[in-house]
């Protein structure tokens, strides 16, 4: 304990940064990654294999229930910390997944994507709370770029790869891989160290310290420190979706491989715009990458709407991304840095539904309006659309708010 406080009093007096990676940190990559593969595996691979009928049944009964647990989950995690419902979410993910060609029947499809939802959800609330206490304050806007890196990479490599395999090696084989890289992460969780940065790392109420008390999720609703960068974020998220989805329906005929080339470049852009504000963050404050953020993503989006000429579609990609790497790594920076460690389950469980009902909705809504618009002017008004959100963005960095004591 001595050699610790002398160590850190050190550090503080020379200004040394604390190093990012540690040995947990490492570890909890592990599981990040289990369940990020697991997960976008079967995302498209479902769909394809059980055909049009079921296919929107089992994405969304997939969708539904990992909103719903990112609702549930800073309850889960207040009552039982971080690392048991990390192992409870991995195995509902993995466990399930080989049982999905037992049969083809929509009723039994939908039956395992609710379960493997709530999986994932409980994954991305107790593991978002886990990755935060695990990286130093001082350096949470990279150590938050490099989980999105990891996370990234993860995804791009497992969604392509879950469709060649059902294609390639058949339905049973892909969705085994699914379970067993899932599983196979459990054992890397209680191997856990979470004081490793000095303190107990596990958010909620079970600590016997007087700590601050974790915030609930209408808590973090009703606060504006919350709310304001939520609500910028899933406006960049509401784009996301709408490009992902439509970017290859938009472009003429005969021109996949330029949205293709966009969604990829939009990828790209958005990691190295992660790590860039991390880095920047960390150093001159995340709240100033807000508002740029939110302008590049609506600026990408209005060079989308030339859907006939590829070098607007390829630029206001590269734009959007950039734009929307930045807001993903600032709001959630921004809204860590505001509350003690009791409350981190809560912010991941709210900026992770920020992501995943912006996305839905973007989708759901740009679908309406395209078919009275066309594609072109759908773009355009999606992008005013997103500078309403410049309001919060901006009432957020004129207010200020101090991080909590007792961080």
């Amino acid at each position: 304990m001595t050699t610790q406080a002398n160590s850190s009093a050190a550090t503080a007096t020379s200004g040394a940064r604390p190093p990012l990676l540690s040995r947990a940190l490492l570890l909890r990559f592990v599981s990040m990654t289990g369940a990020s593969v697991s997960f976008f595996l079967l995302l498209s691979a479902v769909p394809a294999h059980v055909g049009r009928g079921a296919a929107g049944l089992a994405t969304g009964a997939l969708m539904l229930t990992t909103v719903l647990g990112e609702l549930a989950g800073p309850r889960i995690v207040g009552r039982y910390g971080t690392k048991g419902p990390l192992m409870a979410g991995l195995f509902l993910l993995g466990a399930p997944a080989p049982a999905l060609p037992l049969s083809d029947g929509p009723a039994w499809t939908v039956l395992v994507c609710l379960v493997r939802g709530l999986g994932f959800a409980v994954t991305l609330v107790a593991g978002g709370a886990l990755t935060a206490a695990l990286i130093p304050a001082e350096r949470r806007g990279e150590g938050l770029a490099l989980v999105g890196v990891v996370g990234g990479v993860s995804s791009l490599v497992a969604l392509p790869l879950g469709v060649w395999l059902t294609g390639n090696a058949g339905y049973g084989p892909a969705t085994a891989a699914a379970g067993v890289v899932a599983l196979a992460a459990i054992p890397s969780v209680p191997a856990l160290r979470e004081g490793a940065r000095g303190g107990r790392g596990t958010p909620g109420p079970r600590s016997t310290d007087s700590g601050p008390k974790a915030l609930g999720m209408v808590a973090a609703v009703r606060s504006a420190g919350q709310r304001r960068p939520a609500v910028v974020f899933a406006t960049t998220a509401l784009a996301a979706g709408i490009l992902v989805t439509f970017l290859p329906l938009a472009v003429p005929r005969g021109s996949a491989g330029v949205a293709t080339a966009a969604l990829l470049a939009q990828n790209a852009a958005s990691t190295a715009a992660r790590w860039v504000a991390g880095r920047y963050g960390d150093r001159h404050g995340s709240g100033r990458l807000v508002a740029p953020g939110l302008v590049l993503s609506a600026a990408g989006v209005l060079a989308v709407a030339a859907t006939s000429r590829p070098v607007a579609v390829l630029v206001g990609a590269l734009v959007f991304g950039t734009g929307f790497g930045v807001a993903q790594n600032a709001t959630l920076a921004l809204m860590y840095s505001r509350v003690s460690r009791a409350s981190y389950g809560t912010v991941s469980a709210l900026w992770n539904l920020a992501y995943d009902g912006g996305m839905g909705v973007g989708a759901a809504g740009f679908g309406l309006l395209a078919g009275r618009t066309g594609y072109g002017w759908a773009f355009v008004l999606t992008a005013v659309l997103m500078t309403g959100a410049l309001g919060p963005a901006v009432r957020d960095r004129r207010a200020g708010h101090a991080p909590p004591h007792g961080r």
